[in-house]
């Protein structure tokens, strides 16, 4: 373990010490010369092995700092794909003053227990816009169940949709391609156009855009939810979201294009 820590701050101090060498240096150092630093370098943290610590915390820190740089980035890169996109489920109020978006998977159990917290959120707040980004990440049967989601809502929008989202997200058992198909007949959707439309472009066209979303955002788990400039990561409950809405509605009314 000593070893790889050893390795992993060496590594990190070279690359920190690399560029100022060559500045300071008419020449880049020889192999000999590389190997007497090394030598040195990991001699003295033997003899002092409390800077691994602190030289991994600020590894760390710099590595948060870029990962936040290149979110903000893609931030205002991406910001009608992700509050606006023609291809997404929009729910609560269309012309709400506040976005939450929620990439989800249906099989994903947190956010089975979180779909409570989304619901009250509507119900309590009608000037919520809440929209719905598929990010099926847990194997087939969220992709199938995902596919025929996105393709009912070629045809299906508003309170009818909202019905299906519920009853698959907050049902018992696995979400498969079979499953979604039963709960989109139980809502009365036209099956013969939604089998059609599941293999239509479209719907391949919206999973590919919110994986490169969620890849951007560096968004690599479910639920996730973007609110403002913030991403919300896990269930975190209610009160939490309650809380990034409150910051993201100050935010919107001071900059209406973020939101």
């Amino acid at each position: 373990m000593l070893t790889r820590m050893i390795a992993a701050t060496l590594a990190a101090f070279l690359a920190f010490a690399a560029p100022a060498a060559a500045q300071s240096s008419a020449a880049p150092p020889t192999a000999e010369e590389r190997q007497r630093i090394e030598t040195i370098v990991r001699e003295y943290l033997l003899r002092n092995p409390e800077i691994l610590q602190e030289a991994l915390v600020e590894l760390e820190k710099r590595q948060a700092q870029a990962e936040d740089r290149a979110r903000a980035e893609a931030f205002n890169a991406n910001r009608d794909a992700l509050y606006r996109s023609p291809n997404q489920v929009v729910l609560g109020n269309p012309n709400g003053d506040v976005t939450l978006v929620e990439f989800f998977d249906y099989n994903c159990g947190f956010c089975k227990r979180a779909l409570p917290d989304t619901v009250e959120l509507l119900r309590a707040d009608p000037r919520i816009r809440l929209v719905l980004k598929d990010f099926p990440v847990l194997g087939p049967g969220s992709v199938e169940a995902a596919q025929v989601a996105v393709a009912l809502k070629m045809q299906v929008q508003g309170a009818k949709y909202y019905e299906f989202h519920q009853k698959l997200l907050g049902g018992r058992g696995q979400a498969t391609g079979a499953r979604a198909l039963e709960v989109a007949r139980e809502i009365g959707a036209d099956m013969d156009r939604l089998q059609r439309d599941i293999q239509s472009p479209q719907v391949r066209a919206t999973l590919a855009e919110n994986a490169r979303l969620a890849e951007l955002l560096r968004i690599n788990g479910t639920p996730t939810y973007v609110v403002g400039d913030e991403v919300v990561v896990g269930a975190v409950g209610l009160d939490r979201l309650r809380e990034n809405i409150i910051r993201a509605r100050a935010s919107c009314a001071r900059q209406p294009n973020m939101c």
